[in-house]
């Protein structure tokens, strides 16, 4: 007799049944989109010997190996971490934490996305929820990875101040600013903090380094792109340091957990128990209480 299969166990540890009898397709764990070449050469090996000789990338940075045989499924394990690579999670859980490349690579970047990818990583990947929960981390407000989408989108960004003894009134900084936030009267630089998203154009472009700025964490909300669409909002001002990132995104996965019903995402717990709770724990987070 067969042995009988758990197909909520395989789930949950990134075996996605396919239409095809007895086929699965593998979710791997990619932390913030980084494969090391190593990991990339196992993840090919496995490919040709258990699957058809490809892979899918998904559109949250991810690679799934389709046609893995669920005979096959311990020993594909077993190769995949000798190689380095971990296997995903699907179903009602944290998912895999995205990011672009952020300030590592990319000169527009305001943040270390990959590190922070790899400690919300470390502290929430996989927790057991009512429904999936995804984060996403985007290094600017070019906003590369789309940090709105998300059930918790953080954004790079930096509060700024210029050095007005260091600023020759050159202009290119105004010229820089896409928000129409900086002027220059009786030749000084004035910033309308009002209109200042924290992208930090200024500081890039001053060539004198005339601008400071400290990064930061921009945090949306409630972000949803499915059947069903919402923009993430932001709540609190912009973070500047990560125990206070940390209490903040903490409080939303609770919120989460306590409120949300079996099935029900992020946004629509929000829609129904009522933002505005939510907005007071989120504040309590991000001021201590």
């Amino acid at each position: 007799m067969a042995e009988k299969v758990d197909y909520a166990a395989l789930k949950k540890g990134g075996f996605m049944r396919q239409k095809q009898k007895g086929c699965f397709s593998l979710r791997l764990a990619v932390v913030g989109g980084n494969l090391t070449a190593e990991n990339i050469k196992t993840v090919a090996e496995v490919a040709e010997k258990y699957g058809h000789g490809y892979v899918h990338m998904t559109s949250r940075q991810g690679i799934e190996i389709p046609f893995i045989k669920v005979e096959d499924i311990n020993e594909v394990k077993e190769e995949l971490a000798k190689g380095g690579v971990g296997t995903g999670v699907c179903g009602p859980r944290v998912r895999t934490i995205t990011a672009c490349q952020g300030a590592a690579i990319c000169p527009s970047g305001c943040i270390d996305t990959y590190t922070l990818a790899k400690e919300l990583d470390a502290r929430y990947f996989g927790r057991e929820l009512p429904h999936k929960f995804k984060f996403g981390v985007t290094g600017c407000q070019n906003n590369c990875l789309k940090a709105e989408e998300n059930d918790v989108g953080i954004k790079g960004g930096m509060t700024v101040e210029c050095n007005h003894d260091d600023c020759i009134q050159c202009g290119v900084c105004v010229k820089a600013c896409r928000e129409g936030a900086l002027c220059m009267e009786d030749g000084k630089i004035v910033i309308d903090r009002e209109k200042c998203n924290n992208c930090a154009r200024c500081v890039k472009s001053c060539p004198t380094d005339a601008w400071v700025g400290e990064p930061g964490y921009i945090v949306s909300f409630g972000g949803l792109f499915g059947n069903k669409i919402y923009k993430g909002e932001q709540i609190v001002p912009i973070i500047r340091d990560k125990e206070t990132l940390f209490r903040v995104t903490d409080a939303a996965i609770s919120f989460f957990e306590k409120h949300a019903n079996a099935g029900e995402r992020f946004r629509l717990t929000l829609e129904r128990v009522g933002k505005e709770e939510f907005k007071k724990e989120v504040q309590a987070a991000y001021e201590g209480r």
